[in-house]
């Protein structure tokens, strides 16, 4: 049984024991009409349970069982006093209190509690910063654990919603998903829910549905759990000007909102502790400590645990990856940022150029994967919407002239487990391979080798 209805049921029983002294308390005054309507009260709750415990765990429970012989002594009861039977008010409160003793200790012990858990990611290649907390409350018997991919929406530069996208169809074949549009949070009220989406109307770019904003789903869960889906380059916590940089990552609607807040190291922790100090005020430190935790982030934890075998090479990309000889080139994955592309857009689009270039003079030994991030689009569209159409023709360039991968899957693991080093803009994917000690270049846009377009 779900852990929210059991205790929902557990609390409907327990009311039993005050309507019980209710009914002491009308026949010691000989109110007869209010003990029996008082007695018809408790019936009715007795069934009510019973058919709720019925329809989670099957008929035939000893709990159902000693709900019905508690109907059964109500019956009784109800007799003797329409009948004008004579009845010792202590005894029928005895047996009353003994039936409901019994009802409480049968569904207190026998009754399985499942806790209910909820992830709600909105794009699938970010899935990996939930996944390995998931897949940890999936093996968990005493956990029921359920991934509701919710749709997104691009902003336009006016500000309105523009295309929705549910990307619930991308996850990982062995990712059992369960459709938003067919689970109610409201009705099933699960007791975690896990976001990492930290935006709510704070996002120029794109957003979730407002029903999904951190402020509304901390109405429905008794835990409300915030995993950053990025990873951030480790800050001096105690450095004011440096945390005045990190603000943009931590002071989110999903920190404030979150009953917890899970990030990657234990220095990040106090990062972000520090950050919401200055915004909010010294008089919450204490409420920030025992809010954020420091255990690690799910990104790292899964691309550490990955080797080769853990994954699958698309049969269009071995073109790109072997010699002619089967042996292996040497894979470099090229990041492209948005904030890097947005600072100097015409300059770094001759950048990207360059570096297909440069490359293309290596491919006999070199494979380049080129993995722009997953919302240049949207944010180009966005805030930038004239420069799409040329950011769109170096793509088609790349594509045209196979100057190698190109990755826009949401599959981001398995470009960092192929590569052999990275190559690009500082973005959280340095922070990914410096874990697995991958060797890092960032590149400058403004060193170019060819005056190529």
């Amino acid at each position: 049984m779900k852990k929210h209805l059991k205790k929902q049921l557990m609390e409907l029983v327990g009311l039993l024991s005050d309507a019980h002294e209710n009914i002491v308390q009308c026949l010691n005054k000989g109110d007869m009409d209010s003990a029996v309507t008082c007695l018809l009260d408790c019936q009715n709750t007795a069934i009510a349970v019973g058919q709720k415990i019925d329809e989670s765990e099957g008929e035939g429970t000893t709990s159902v069982k000693a709900l019905e012989n508690y109907c059964e002594l109500i019956f009784q009861i109800y007799n003797q006093l329409i009948n004008g039977e004579s009845c010792v008010v202590d005894k029928l409160y005895k047996k009353l209190r003994k039936s409901l003793f019994e009802i409480t200790n049968r569904m207190q012990n026998d009754l399985p509690e499942i806790k209910e858990v909820v992830f709600l990611p909105y794009k699938a290649s970010m899935w990996d910063s939930l996944e390995t907390v998931w897949k940890k409350a999936d093996a968990d018997p005493q956990v029921e654990a359920k991934v509701i991919p919710i749709p997104y929406y691009d902003i336009n530069p006016d500000g309105t919603y523009g295309e929705m996208h549910y990307e619930g169809n991308e996850f990982p074949k062995d990712v059992p998903v369960t459709s938003y549009e067919k689970y109610n949070l409201e009705a099933n009220h699960p007791d975690e829910i896990y976001i990492h989406n930290p935006y709510d109307d704070q996002n120029l770019v794109t957003t979730v549905h407002p029903f999904f904003y951190s402020k509304n789903l901390r109405k429905y869960t008794d835990k409300l759990i915030y995993i950053p889906y990025f990873v951030l380059e480790e800050t001096d916590p105690y450095n004011k000007s440096a945390l005045e940089g990190m603000k943009k990552f931590v002071k989110l609607p999903a920190v404030l909102y979150a009953d917890e807040v899970i990030v990657q190291s234990e220095n990040m922790r106090k990062v972000y502790i520090e950050c919401m100090v200055m915004y909010t005020g010294e008089e919450n430190r204490d409420y920030f400590e025992k809010k954020i935790k420091g255990t690690g982030s799910p990104k790292i934890e899964k691309i550490k645990s990955m080797t080769m075998e853990d994954v699958a090479i698309p049969e269009e990309w071995k073109k790109f990856i072997y010699k002619p000889d089967g042996s292996r080139k040497k894979i470099i994955i090229y990041n492209t940022s948005i904030t890097a592309f947005l600072h100097d857009p015409e300059q770094m689009l001759k950048k990207i150029r360059d570096v297909f270039n440069v490359f293309v003079e290596h491919k006999a030994d070199v494979a380049l994967l080129w993995r722009p991030h997953p919302l240049m689009k949207a944010t180009i569209c966005s805030l930038k919407p004239e420069l799409w159409e040329e950011f769109e023709e170096r793509i088609k360039y790349y594509k045209d002239n196979e100057i190698g991968i190109f990755d826009d899957t949401a599959d981001l693991d398995r470009a960092l487990v192929m590569a052999d080093a990275y190559y690009g803009d500082p973005s959280s994917l340095v922070t990914l391979c410096k874990a697995v000690n991958m060797p890092i270049m960032i590149q400058n846009a403004m060193v170019i080798s060819e005056e190529k377009g």
